[in-house]
């Protein structure tokens, strides 16, 4: 099905952070409105398809708007956001992106990722959170390793199993295996790469995929959708067909035991580098191996 391209103007570019992104970062940045993804694996349970902010009514998915002067716009706001963020916030920090994915297969034609890199390096923030379900991401790699000397880089890369399919539900963006081989790639050029389990869905072998994840990754954020979809019991996703699939493959995975198990499981393999939920978007990491009863939602925060 074809999908509504706009181009716009906007005048803000940079969105001070509210909710579930205050802790992480001062600001998100969002390229584009919408996401081409929306029709693929991630965008089922996707928690942006019931902002009306965002969706304004169109089918999350089928539409895409182009922010065109987004680098200019973030040039210009640089200042006032910068000196609002350290005095606010403690530093300048820029999440991107929390509503669309910056490499959706329409930025080999619009390049406004791309752009706003560019203008980064001009003016980086203090720290640059990317966060991404695609593979595409290594396009850039010669912009990340610029940009890494001015500012904290982190690329989140969404793997949220070692599965592809779910029954009943559409391919991911881009394959697992592609996905591990771009995290690999950016780890071997001095990238800080942080796999983010979000949210988690049913794993076949944790501790092969753990050990994947160890091997091309610094740190693993889990996330369940129970409370990482903006609601405390995962209404949000609820209301989607990602939760019945899910359960198809593994009932258990629908509880928040679960997501302790996979935490247990990945200390096992990379202790001191896990981090659950919102404090792992942050970089606030579990110290170390769980008790024999897993680290449970209280577990010290570290780093």
């Amino acid at each position: 099905m074809p999908i509504t391209l706009t181009k716009t103007s906007v005048r803000s570019i940079l969105t001070r952070s509210s909710g579930y992104l205050k802790t992480v970062c001062s600001h998100s940045l969002q390229p584009y409105r919408g996401c081409s993804f929306g029709r693929s694996l991630c965008g089922v349970g996707c928690y942006v398809r019931h902002n009306p902010f965002v969706t304004r009514g169109a089918e999350w998915g089928s539409f895409l708007e182009v922010r065109e002067n987004a680098a200019a716009a973030y040039l210009s706001l640089y200042d006032r956001e910068r000196r609002w963020a350290r005095t606010s916030r403690g530093r300048f920090g820029v999440f991107m992106s929390s509503a669309t994915d910056p490499f959706v297969p329409h930025e080999r034609r619009f390049r406004v990722t791309r752009s706003v890199l560019h203008g980064m390096l001009e003016k980086p923030p203090d720290e640059l959170i990317i966060q991404t379900h695609s593979h595409l991401a290594t396009r850039y790699l010669d912009i990340f390793s610029e940009l890494s000397k001015y500012c904290s880089l982190r690329m989140h890369i969404s793997i949220e199993s070692d599965r592809d399919r779910l029954p009943g539900l559409p391919p991911p963006a881009s394959s697992v295996a592609r996905r591990f081989e771009a995290a690999a790639c950016l780890r071997e050029a001095g990238i800080h790469v942080v796999i983010t389990v979000a949210p988690l869905l049913p794993i076949a072998d944790p501790e092969a995929f753990f050990q994947r994840v160890s091997d091309c990754a610094d740190a693993v954020v889990i996330d369940h959708f129970i409370g990482g979809d903006g609601t405390a019991d995962g209404t949000r996703t609820l209301r989607t067909p990602l939760p019945e699939a899910m359960s198809a493959v593994d009932p258990a995975c629908l509880s928040i035991a679960y997501r302790d198990a996979m935490v247990a499981k990945a200390l096992k393999r990379m202790p001191g580098r896990v981090g659950v939920g919102i404090d792992g978007f942050a970089g606030r990491l579990l110290a170390g191996q769980p008790s024999t009863d897993g680290p449970g939602p209280g577990a010290a925060p570290t780093g």
